[in-house]
Order: structure tokens, then C-alpha cells, then sequence
């Protein structure tokens, strides 16, 4: 066998979009970051799996009181998130391309998209509360109230990690890409376990 042989034999495969650019892949973010997301999903996944559980033990009254939420306003709220995580996914771009004013801009209308998701949520239990669908009410409202609202503090926790970014995006013409990636990892997060929460209480049946 010839050395060139021996070489291709040996020599590790690589992406080959990862040689013509030349970057090594990695995992966005760092390691505290994705252990804090991965314990977060832990969480919320014993959540889901004890809504799945107290669902199979009453399937009609789970799935009356699921007609009293607003589909429409839930359908909405998944476009604005799933939106704001494209949004987030292109200030990565625009970071490891060291566009610092296009990071910023496309960080604050993620952000903006996550304030109209407040909004529209808070209407919602206003509306579900002035229709008597309150806490106690049931037990699908209860892990509804329970599942929105701990979500919801996801949301504010997201934007609030947003708002930094965006300051410090701001104050640098080249952005550290990984600044950027860490708060997008979280804000991708926050849309992953809204549509989980989306399909669990708007739409199985």
C-alpha cells in the first residue's frame, strides 16, 4: 500500500463544509449555559410527564376545560417565539461575522417579539380569570396556571439576558460571538418548552 493510501486510511473525515470554511465545529454557548438549559428541560419534563399521567386518569374533564382556553392567542404566541428564535439564530450570524450594529438590531426585535408573547399571555389569564377559569377551578387549569406561569418567568429571565447582550452588543463595533450564543441558547430554550407547552394543553386531545 502506498503513503497516500496510508494517509487517506488514516487520517480523520471532516465535514467538508466545515474544511472549505475552515472552522472546527463546536457547541454553541458554553458548558454552564447547557447545563443549566439541560437541567431546566429535566424539570420541566417531570412537569409534563405529570400532566400526561393526571390526563389518562380523566380524559373528558382535561379535555373540557381545554376548550375554554384561547387557541387563537396560543397559535399566535408560538409564531411570535418561534419567530424570535429566528430572529436570535441570525444575531448569531451577524456576531460571528462581527456585525455588531446588525447583532443589536436583530437581538432587540427578538426581544420585542418576547414582550408581545407577555402581553398577549397576561391577556389571556385576564380573560380565563373574568371567565371564572381560575386556579382552583380545575386540575387541567391548575397545571395550566402552573405550566404558563413558571414559563412565563423563563420568558422574563430570557429578555432580561437579552437586554444585556443587547448594552453590551451595543458598546462593541465586533462582538464576541459566544457572548451572543449563550444568550440565544437560553432564548431557544424559552421557544422549545413553549411549543411543548402549546401542544400539550392547546392541542392534544
Amino acid at each position: 500500500m502506498s503513503d497516500a493510501q496510508q494517509i487517506e486510511l488514516t487520517s480523520p473525515k471532516t465535514d467538508s463544509k466545515s474544511a472549505e470554511t475552515g472552522r472546527v465545529p463546536y457547541l454553541p454557548g458554553d458548558g454552564a449555559m447547557w447545563f443549566f438549559v439541560l437541567g431546566d428541560m429535566i424539570i420541566f419534563g417531570l412537569y409534563f410527564v405529570a400532566f400526561t399521567i393526571f390526563r389518562a386518569r380523566d380524559v373528558a374533564a382535561f379535555t373540557a376545560a381545554q376548550r375554554n382556553l384561547y387557541l387563537d392567542l396560543g397559535v399566535v404566541n408560538t409564531l411570535l417565539l418561534l419567530f424570535s428564535s429566528w430572529l436570535a439564530a441570525r444575531a448569531v450570524w451577524a456576531a460571528r461575522g462581527g456585525d455588531g450594529r446588525r447583532t443589536t438590531r436583530l437581538l432587540t426585535a427578538a426581544g420585542a417579539c418576547g414582550v408581545g408573547f407577555i402581553v398577549l399571555k397576561l391577556t389571556e389569564w385576564w380573560l380565563e380569570i373574568q371567565g371564572g377559569h381560575t386556579f382552583p377551578s380545575s386540575v387541567f387549569m391548575s397545571f395550566y396556571y402552573v405550566l404558563t406561569g413558571v414559563h412565563m418567568l423563563h420568558v422574563v429571565m430570557g429578555l432580561s439576558i437579552l437586554a444585556v447582550v443587547i448594552v453590551y452588543t451595543r458598546t462593541k463595533a465586533s462582538p464576541k460571538a459566544q457572548v451572543v450564543e449563550q444568550a440565544t441558547t437560553f432564548w431557544h430554550m424559552v421557544d422549545l418548552l413553549w411549543v411543548i407547552i402549546f401542544a400539550l394543553l392547546y392541542v392534544m386531545r
